[in-house]
């Protein structure tokens, strides 16, 4: 096989970014020898294709009070994760397995497997855990017909049986920006964030383009039928699909989560060439793609730009990366394991790199608190424009390509690593 490249090589975080000419189409995933004994694969993320170590070095973390170790191994392409109990984890493979992790072994046989459509963002997305712990919802692009579906299935201590159609999302034309996470809420309710999958219309904040069509939205619907919840911010639109909607205007978003102690909703939004962000999501949040991302302040645009529907409302991100790192997971972590510092804070994950990083929210739950050190590297913008300011929000790094965070039921905090096909663990040096 031949592979041309372009000229524009690039070296960044351990990963080399290329170009190939048009003609090429390779798989999601291909093997390459290079000079000397360096194995290296071909990853796809937000249209570029980069180069990352099939083998990653131990991931390293700033915290010296603080462990990082591998507690499970040998997944492939994870995507996603969630506890059942004390001693069961389920993880979702993009190509369409769920494995069972039981007492910390990755068991042999998935227990459900299903079609799936993997082209580029597609595949087996999101998993939600209900409030039972025997009703498990999944997010998946479904192979034929081609839709994105949400299901409800029961677990039954062996496998996932008698799945129910909750809802039933646009696949096309994509095939990226799918989304894929869902979360049952404090509230009871079902929550589930798709990408625009390129399409232009009011959701998107083109007013004279279609109408609602499930794109670019946050859904909030009853988990037994997929229904709108009753006191939604559009319920009174008159329009069937608005009157499910939490929130729109989302590009692209990989996570969800909910401050323990506001029960406010949380979120991470992939930009297009620039401005990545972490936004407070209240009811009725229009995030502004396609007319902007990042701060409205430094886009030219303003908010009269902007398609509003009535009760709806336009913020700035609480943080954002002016150069795309691809955020992806967002996480309060719910527990004092790791020292008070981290007890009800944020970390989120990001794909380009392999970093995790961590922000503390502010004494009123609805902003981002920096620190000396942080203010001091010319954050206080909260956009992080150089490698100094990137820098000052990592917390750890080397964990290839980050699909998921988690709070395990142990106190500790879980990274799930999409390149490693690896869970990480982190936890405290004084936990023995």
């Amino acid at each position: 096989m031949h592979v041309i490249i372009q000229n524009n090589l690039a070296y960044n975080n351990g990963l080399i970014k290329i170009s190939l000419m048009p003609h090429i189409k390779p798989t999601r995933e291909i093997i390459f020898l290079l000079t000397g004994s360096l194995i290296l694969n071909l990853v796809l993320v937000e249209n570029h294709y980069y180069f990352g170590h099939t083998v990653y070095a131990q991931p390293s973390i700033s915290d010296t009070n603080l462990n990082v170790e591998p507690a499970v191994e040998e997944l492939s392409s994870p995507a996603g994760m969630a506890f059942l109990n004390d001693n069961s984890i389920l993880v979702l493979e993009k190509e369409g397995s769920v494995r069972l992790v039981s007492n910390g072994v990755l068991q042999e046989e998935p227990v459900l497997q299903v079609p799936v459509n993997t082209e580029n963002e597609r595949g087996l997305l999101g998993i939600a855990v209900g409030e039972d712990n025997n009703s498990v919802f999944l997010y998946y692009t479904e192979e034929d017909p081609l839709r994105n579906r949400v299901y409800k299935y029961q677990w039954n201590g062996q496998s996932l049986i008698n799945p129910t159609l909750i809802l039933d999302l646009p696949a096309e034309p994509g095939p990226n920006h799918d989304g894929g996470k869902i979360v049952i809420g404090p509230d009871g309710y079902l929550y589930a964030v798709i990408g625009d999958l390129n399409h232009d219309g009011q959701l998107q904040n083109f007013p004279d383009g279609p109408p609602p069509d499930d794109t670019g939205v946050i859904l909030r619907v009853n988990p037994e039928d997929g229904s709108a919840a009753p006191d939604n911010p559009f319920a009174n639109s008159g329009d069937d699909l608005l009157g499910k909607y939490y929130a729109y205007g989302v590009r692209n978003s990989f996570r969800i989560d909910f401050d323990p102690l506001t029960n406010n909703i949380w979120d991470t939004e992939n930009g297009p060439a620039s401005y990545d962000e972490i936004n407070l999501v209240r009811p009725g949040f229009n995030s502004g793609w396609q007319t902007v991302m990042g701060p409205i302040s430094l886009s030219g645009d303003t908010e009269d730009d902007l398609f509003n529907f009535p009760g709806s409302h336009y913020a700035d991100p609480r943080f954002s990366w002016a150069a795309p790192v691809a955020p992806t997971d967002i996480e309060f972590f719910s527990s004092s394991n790791l020292g008070d510092r981290f007890a009800n804070n944020i970390f989120v994950g990001d794909i380009n790199n392999g970093n995790l990083y961590f922000f503390q929210v502010n004494e009123n739950r609805d902003a981002i608190n920096l620190d000396a050190t942080q203010q001091g590297s010319g954050l206080s913008d909260l956009v992080v424009d150089n490698e100094n300011e990137l820098s000052a929000v990592t917390f750890g790094s080397g964990f290839g390509g980050i699909t998921d965070i988690e709070t395990g039921p142990d106190g500790n905090l879980y990274v799930l690593s999409f390149d490693d096909g690896i869970i990480y663990e982190i936890s405290s040096t004084n936990s023995g």
